[in-house]
């Protein structure tokens, strides 16, 4: 029963009543604030790193001391060569700068394209990957090197037969490449001449001359 000293209490209206999903909601002002203080924080931080990056930029390389030259001498196309170089200087440095023999070009300067391809000891080697001076008492062969006087070489010859190029600027390292490819132990098929030229990086496409060329060169080398 109910206590007749107390007024008779009026049920609250749905809307009014106490709901457990509503507890741990936010409201829009509480969410306003929350995503004002987080863009606040977040334009802050990526200041801060970009602070950070200039700051990196900026901030002067260690110089340590002068390495001195070493004296060395390279065997290229026949010929000695006394030359003096730091020991970090790479074998396609040396020719190029120090012997003036620009026919083997520095293309990525990283081993991927080919551009620098030279012959150690019958060998194919990306000039641009190799210290000169671990090259001492080896035989170089360069582009310059492979014609006999006015007789060109024969995979040089097939390369103009066949237009293996289109710019020119890959195709004394295609050409080494192939001559060094031509002593190697590969198949006859054309797959087995892309394969084994996989590491000659053609920018033009001229691939299918380049091909032909290494083919009908590979023939008469031999």
């Amino acid at each position: 029963m109910s206590d007749p000293k107390q007024p008779p209490q009026e049920p609250e209206a749905p809307g009014n009543a106490p709901n457990a999903l509503d507890e741990g909601k936010t409201t829009r002002r509480e969410f306003v604030g929350t995503a004002v203080v987080g863009s606040a924080l977040l334009a802050s931080g990526l200041l801060s790193l970009e602070a950070s990056a200039q700051g990196s930029a900026k901030a002067p390389a260690f110089e340590g001391p002068p390495v001195p030259a070493v004296p060395l001498k390279l065997q290229v196309n026949g010929r000695e060569h006394a030359l003096e170089v730091e020991p970090r200087v790479t074998l396609l440095d040396a020719l190029r700068e120090n012997l003036g023999l620009t026919g083997s070009k520095k293309g990525c300067d990283m081993g991927q394209c080919g551009a620098c391809t030279v012959l150690v000891n019958g060998r194919r080697v990306n000039a641009c990957l190799t210290l000169a001076v671990m090259q001492q008492g080896k035989r170089i062969t360069t582009i310059e090197g492979l014609a006999q006087g006015e007789t060109l070489h024969p995979m040089q010859q097939a390369f103009l037969e066949h237009d293996g190029f289109q710019c020119g600027y890959c195709t004394p390292g295609q050409i080494m490449s192939a001559v060094g490819f031509s002593s190697e132990p590969w198949g006859q098929t054309d797959a087995d001449i892309r394969e084994g030229m996989c590491g000659n990086i053609c920018r033009c496409g001229a691939y299918p001359h380049i091909v032909a060329a290494v083919r009908d060169g590979r023939g008469k080398q031999a």
